[in-house]
Formats: structure tokens, sequence, C-alpha cells
């Protein structure tokens, strides 16, 4: 409550210094937002001086004061409260307004000199220019404004290496992370810097600087299991399957060691840099992953490179993280790696399915068809004024949350129907081909499919309806294949008819009609088939047509089940009889 007076204010400053670096350093919680009490030290500085700046904002104080208070005995706390004042910018995002203090701070000292070279950063280049006022002996520091200086240095080149990276500026980022990397700064930082250094040689398309550095953030700090996670990205990038699944299981391993709140920052300093750098480009970089993502992510890869027994035991050690608990196991945030439950039980059942377990499978499949059964309503109607431009958009209001609900609903229709899907094809492989019939005729391929073919379908949910139509497909398949084995030829081609309905170019269902055609003594017609689809081009098995969509990874297994068996024995069976028939002809 006493009035300001010069003597003493070189003292207040100094107290005010110290007290605030054992605020910022008690938790960094404290850095956010203003700090008022910078702002009342100026004020008692302007009011020592006879001036005022009550209504000034915070930069057109600092500019005031710097500007007409010359007391030489205030320029060093003065100055050290400026740093302060830009750790807490720097902190809070404020990279222009940490550059205007620095500019005034460095123009006080030397004006008219100009600190930024061409193609330098100039917050940079003026934190590097400032000069550091002495200390004086009788006005000790809890931290030094020189230490604070190589703190700045470091947070400054970090955050702006971050917003060059965010912006897509990946060779200013490169060399603005590099310089960070050479500055002050803990070894946990050190590996957060190394891991973003990473990550920008992986979007500037080079791998191996990226694994480079990924790996050197490792070697700092082991516990940076985020570089772990960008290195299996690295990897499975370019092809490397081996390493990559080496480095998930590494992450699995340290996953299960390591407890999530561990750190290694040193405590030395009051004001760290990490208390300085709080950015979502850093957070989503550095994002961890949990053991359950990890554990999905080991068997879906494995489950893709056709290491079946290896998918099968991710899997179900993934199972068993969700019996654990499915809220504390399962990360729900936008960045997880994780599809929806009901997909990977699909993934589950068809790494049981080429495991050769499936019963297992069938049982899996069953717990889905129940599970998503009574989320699927009796009439499925999407009606097409939802897409009309006098309407409220996709996504908002009335009109984005129908569309929403029938997204969800025509992918529990989709889940279900591709439970009947494996299910069919395991009694199928099991020889019990009246089951296998059963479960493919069931609700996915009659009432359920057809409702939702017939509806107008607004665009936006046509990837939903692509993927019924390919089950549709391979049930069609599937069926018809049972039928031939059963000798019901007739239904058999009904079914492989109808399929090419669906998939006019799909290799497996032309295929197979020829081979009904034959077998039902049709060999005119079926050669006739087989010399038109023997000149189209080759169908895209493992993309949505028309879109390059990959399928599900749950229907790849099925794809590979569809494919005709006999392509050569029917080639030669035709070939032969368009040679006796040619030769009759001519004859």
């Amino acid at each position: 409550g006493l009035p300001p007076a010069l003597p003493t204010l070189p003292l207040e400053l100094t107290v005010l210094y110290n007290s605030l670096l054992f605020t910022m350093g008690s938790s960094d919680s404290a850095i956010k937002g203003e700090t008022e009490e910078i702002r009342q030290g100026l004020l008692r500085v302007l009011e020592a001086c006879g001036a005022c700046g009550q209504d000034l904002s915070t930069e057109e104080l600092w500019q005031k004061v710097l500007q007409e208070v010359t007391a030489e005995t205030l320029q060093a706390p003065l100055h050290q409260l400026g740093a302060l004042q830009a750790a807490w910018w720097l902190a809070a995002g404020r990279l222009g307004s940490a550059t205007g203090l620095f500019r005034l701070l460095s123009n006080a000292e030397d004006p008219g000199k100009a600190y930024c070279n061409d193609g330098e950063n100039e917050l940079l280049s003026l934190l590097k220019a400032w000069r550091v006022p002495a200390e004086e002996a009788s006005l000790p520091l809890v931290q030094s404004a020189e230490d604070l200086k190589e703190i700045l240095c470091t947070a400054g080149a970090f955050l702006k290496g971050l917003q060059e990276l965010e912006a897509g500026n990946f060779p200013t980022a490169l060399s603005l992370l590099q310089e960070a990397a050479g500055g002050f700064c803990s070894k946990r930082v050190l590996a957060q810097i190394y891991t973003c250094l990473g990550c920008c040689a992986q979007r500037m398309g080079k791998p191996q600087t990226a694994l480079q550095h990924l790996k050197r953030a490792l070697q700092v700090d082991f516990q940076c299991l985020p570089a772990l996670s960008h290195v299996a990205a690295v990897y499975h990038e370019l092809g490397e399957t081996d390493a990559e699944l080496q480095a998930l299981t590494l992450l699995c391993e340290a996953l299960g060691k390591i407890p999530p709140a561990a750190t290694s920052s040193s405590p030395y300093f009051l004001i760290r840099t990490e208390f300085l750098v709080h950015t979502p480009i850093l957070a989503s970089l550095l994002r961890r992953r949990h053991l359950s993502e990890v554990k999905y992510l080991l068997a879906q890869r494995c489950l893709q490179d056709g290491r079946v027994a290896d998918a099968v035991e991710h899997y179900l050690d993934f199972l068993a993280l969700l019996q654990e608990g499915l809220q504390e196991q399962v990360p729900l945030d936008a960045g997880s790696a994780l599809p929806r439950i009901p997909e990977v039980f699909l993934e589950v059942a068809s790494a049981l399915e080429q495991a050769g377990r499936h019963q297992d499978a069938i049982t899996v499949c069953e717990e889905v068809i129940s599970r998503t059964t009574d989320l699927i309503p009796r009439m499925l109607q999407v009606e097409e004024r939802l897409e009309q431009p006098d309407c409220l958009s996709p996504g908002t209001g009335l009109a984005g949350g129908l569309l929403s609900q029938k997204k969800e609903s025509l992918c529990c229709l989709a889940w279900r129907a591709a439970g009947y899907l494996h299910q069919g094809w395991a009694w199928a492989t099991l020889g019990e081909s009246k089951e296998a019939i059963t479960q493919f005729s069931r609700e996915c391929l009659e009432d359920a499919v057809t409702r939702s073919m017939c509806l107008s379908m607004p665009e936006s949910l046509l990837p939903e309806v692509e993927v019924l139509q390919k089950i549709r497909l391979l049930s069609l398949i599937g069926r018809g294949a049972q039928f031939l084995e059963l000798g019901r030829h007739k239904e058999a081609l009904l079914d492989f008819q109808h399929g090419l309905q669906i998939s006019p170019d799909d290799p497996a269902a032309a295929s197979y009609l020829v081979q009904a055609l034959w077998k039902l003594n049709r060999k005119q017609e079926a050669a006739a088939h087989w010399q038109k689809f023997s000149q189209s081009p080759p169908g895209e098995d493992g993309q949505q047509k028309g879109q390059g969509r990959p399928i599900p990874l749950y229907l790849v297994s099925c794809l590979k089940q569809a494919m005709f068996p006999h392509s050569e024995s029917l080639a030669r069976n035709i070939q032969d009889y368009l040679g006796t028939t040619n030769q009759d002809i001519s004859s």
C-alpha cells in the first residue's frame, strides 16, 4: 500500500521477479493467462516517474515504460521482468507480443539497429541479440536472466518450428527445430524435439532421415514412447513389416512396464522449456498410445501380412483387455487407431477362420449378430430431401442428426450381415453345406440388404451401402458355390446371375456362372460368357468400385474364399469345346 519511490523500485521489481518465478515454477498451469502482477509493477514504475497508464493494454504499457523510463537503476530489473513477461506470452502462444517486447528492449539498448538478417526469424534474432543486464550483487535472483534467455531461445525456436510444421513449411520447420535441439532444455524436451524432427522429415518424404531423428529421441529419453510409435509408422510406410512389428512389440512391452505419468525432466530451474511449449500440434505428435491400441495394431498388421497365428494371439490379448474394463482400456479420442468394436470382433472372426478355428469364429460372429440386431430399425428410411439445398446441411441440426442415425443403422446392418457371411463360409469349410446355405440366406442376403438397396441414399452414406453390396455379392457367391456342391445347379446359376447384377465385372461371380452353365450342359452359353469375361480387364478385388476405397479388413478373407478355385480346368474345358466346335463347323 506504500506509494512507489524510485530508490526502492529496483528492490521491489526484483522481489516481484523472484516471487513470480516461484509461482510459475510451482506448476505450469500458473503460466496460462495474463499476469496482473507484472502489470501492477509497471504501473508503479510509471507512477514513480509521474506518469500513468491505467487505460493501456499490457503491450502498450511496456512500450510506454521502456520509452519513457530512463533511470539507469531501473534498466536491469525492467529487462528481467520483460524476460519473464516474454515467457508468459510464449506459454500463451503469443509469439508476436513477445517479438514486439524484445524489439522494444533491443531498441532501448541500441536504437535503430536491425537485428533480423534475411531468412532469419525475428524473434530468435532479437533474443540472441538481447544483452542481459548485469545482476546487482545486492539483489540476487533465484533464476538468472541469462539462464532465462537461453530457455526463451530454445522455447522460441521450438514454438516457431511447430508453427512452420503445422503450416507445411517443412524446410523452415526443420531448421528451427534443429536450432531448438541445440538449445537449453531437459532430456525429456530434447527427445520431444527430435520426435518432431522425425515427423517433419517423414512429411518431407525422407523416411530414413526421420528414423535417424526418432532413434535419437529414444537414445536421449527411452521413455519417449511417442517416438517409438512414429518409428513403427515410418517402417509401415516403407513396407518393412518385420521392423514395424518389432517396434510395435517393443512399444507394447514398454507400455506394460512404464507408468503413464512417468517423466524425465530436470527439476533444477523454476522455469523450464516444457512449461512454455503447449500447442495442439505438439500434443498430437506426442500423443501417447494406449496398450489396447498397440495390441490392436499388432493384430491388424499381422492379419494383413498373413501371419495368422500371431494375429489370433494379439487379437485375443486385445479382447482380454476389453474384458478388464471397456472404458479404462479403450481410448475414445479422435486420434485413436481403433475401429468400432464390432469391426474388431469381425476381424477376430476372420483371423480365427484363417487359423482353422471355425467353431470359434462362428461363436464370435454370433456375438456380433446378437449385439447389433436390436440396433437395426425394422424399417430403414433415408429421405432424399435431406440432400436438398434448402434444408439444413449434413452434420448440423436435424438433417445432420438424422443422417448420423441412418449411418449408424447402416453400419449395424453391415456388421450383422458380415457376421452371417463369416458364419456361412465357416460352415462351408467344415463341410456343412446346408448350414452354410442357411447362414448365407439369412437377413444379410434377403430382406435387410434389399431394403438398403432400394432406398434413395444421400451421397454421404454411399460408403456404407457399398460395403453392404460387397457383402451381398460375397454371400451370393458363397451360397451359389454350396448349391453347386449339392448338385443344385439351377439355384446356383440364379445366385451367380444376381451377383453379376451387383458387380458386373466381378471375376469370381463370372467364373462360377460359366461353371454353372457348363454343369447344366448349356455349353454354348458357357463358352460365350467365358469369351466375354476373359476379354474384360480384371476387377479390383481389394478396392471399392469407382472410389478406390479399400474394403474393410474383416472382408478380405471372404474375398479370398470367394475366388473361383478351378479356373485352369474350366478354361481347358471351354477351349477344348471351342476347338471341337470350330472343327465341326469347318468340316
